[in-house]
């Protein structure tokens, strides 16, 4: 079922959920430099609802107008560790060049603040292959056994950006270009603990805090928290909790951090893939007893 609404002067916008539980289109929206905050409004609305927006057709769009649509949702950050030449506050990520994410996880969890949301766009595309999947960690939590939601809502666990996808793929072990890669991502090594159940800040609902850059959990030695760490991340990554898109020319994509995983599928072997993230500065994550992601003394 499609909802139609109707935003300023515009034509009216229609919503087309993807799936039961995660993503939609907004077809008749477009990103540009200013827009205004009955726009702004509505998309954030629809971005807490389905978590994850797909945009088609945004062939007008520049470094510019992605970072002022950017800033209606909060201030922009850079990336902690990686650094961008040109543009600090747009990372690329280029196949070519340690950029295929292709690892379930949610973006920068070892920082004390994870990003709010990303918007993400495409720049070049392989003519095959290069799916993304999003998961949504809030439905995993709730479909939890009671037993295992109490379990989960008193662990935390260390997140880390010196265990990143670009160090756990075997087949880029000889590759020159993601060991500099590597290097430069883990330079500076930064832990944080987070609570495995964190509550939304905008909607209260609780939600698993996991991913690859969870390294281990507080207070258990790596053989239970790899097999706890399974168990977990398993109900997040239930194909009835996931969407998947199909990129095409002009497609941007945006996405609650504090309640997806993504995955960037790596099926198309040596073809090139460029794309452009902006990202917005999120809050400490909270656990259901109200306490707060701490730094992770090392």
């Amino acid at each position: 079922m499609r909802d139609v609404a109707t935003v300023a002067k515009e034509e009216p916008v229609q919503v087309v959920p993807l799936s039961g539980g995660l993503g939609a289109e907004l077809r008749g929206m477009f990103i540009r430099s200013e827009m205004s905050s009955e726009e702004v409004d509505f998309v954030y609305e629809m971005l807490l609802k389905h978590r994850v927006l797909f945009f088609r057709n945004q062939h007008q769009i520049t470094d510019q107008s992605h970072r002022d649509f950017a800033q209606n949702f909060g201030e922009i950050v850079s990336h902690p560790t990686v650094a961008t030449q040109d543009e600090p506050t747009i990372l690329e990520l280029h196949s070519h060049r340690g950029g295929r994410a292709n690892s379930w996880h949610t973006d920068v969890t070892f920082d004390l603040r994870p990003p709010k949301l990303s918007i993400l766009r495409a720049v070049t595309l392989p003519d095959l292959g290069g799916d993304t999947v999003w998961a949504n960690t809030v439905a995993a939590y709730e479909h939890l056994p009671d037993n295992l939601k109490a379990l989960a809502e008193e662990l935390w666990a260390v997140h880390g950006n010196d265990f990143d996808y670009a160090a756990s793929r075997v087949e880029l072990l000889h590759d020159d270009t993601a060991k500099k890669y590597r290097r430069q991502y883990a330079a500076q090594v930064i832990k944080s603990e987070h609570p495995v159940v964190h509550v939304h800040p905008d909607t209260g609902e609780k939600s698993l805090l996991l991913g690859h850059y969870a390294q281990r959990f507080v207070g258990c030695n790596t053989y239970d928290s790899d097999r706890l760490y399974e168990i977990l991340q398993a109900h997040v990554t239930r194909l009835e909790n996931t969407v998947r898109w199909h990129w095409a020319p002009g497609d941007v994509a945006m996405w609650d951090n504090r309640s997806t995983q993504h995955y960037a599928i790596n099926d198309y072997g040596d073809r090139t893939r460029v794309m452009r993230r902006v990202t917005i500065v999120g809050d400490v994550p909270t656990a259901s007893d109200g306490a707060k992601s701490r730094p992770h003394e090392q």
